[in-house]
């Protein structure tokens, strides 16, 4: 008789947890189906190509919002202090588009660069990178120029 009641009660508690997973994963099938911001970049890369060291080198990222949200920039984060980032601080609502701008000042920085910009938002997801690369000449030294007295 006890073994009967323990197996009953082993019986009764692994239905019941198996009830519970059943619940938990419809309850996130309906969650996700709730109104939800998305960020859909044009693109996600930009080669600079070569520039000469000293250049300011700006590049526009476009981005639509393809959720049924509004779309909210969070934080936009360049990897160095060499590149500033701009962006869309207002809600971006669904269907419409918005603008990450990211500047490298390639000022004492010669060479190849990569750099990564780190969007988060309030869309599906949460988080973007954006990377810009290139190459920047060395500035060509500037040579004072003699100046030679004339003979008297």
């Amino acid at each position: 008789m006890r073994n009967l009641i323990l197996l009953s009660a082993f019986v009764f508690g692994f239905t019941a947890t198996s009830i519970a997973q059943v619940e938990t994963t419809a309850e996130k099938i309906t969650l996700s189906s709730e109104a939800q911001a998305k960020m859909t970049l044009e693109k996600n890369e930009h080669d600079f190509g070569t520039i000469e060291e000293g250049t300011q080198a700006t590049v526009t990222f476009t981005f639509k919002n393809t959720g049924n949200a509004p779309l909210v920039l969070n934080s936009v984060k360049a990897s160095c202090g060499c590149t500033t980032p701009k962006w869309t601080k207002e809600p971006v609502a669904p269907g419409k588009e918005g603008v990450i701008t990211a500047t490298f000042d390639s000022k004492g920085r010669p060479g190849n660069f990569t750099k990564t910009i780190t969007v988060t938002h309030s869309g599906e997801g949460g988080t973007e990178f954006l990377t810009i690369r290139g190459n920047v000449n060395k500035a060509a030294p500037v040579v004072a120029p003699t100046v030679v007295a004339p003979e008297q």
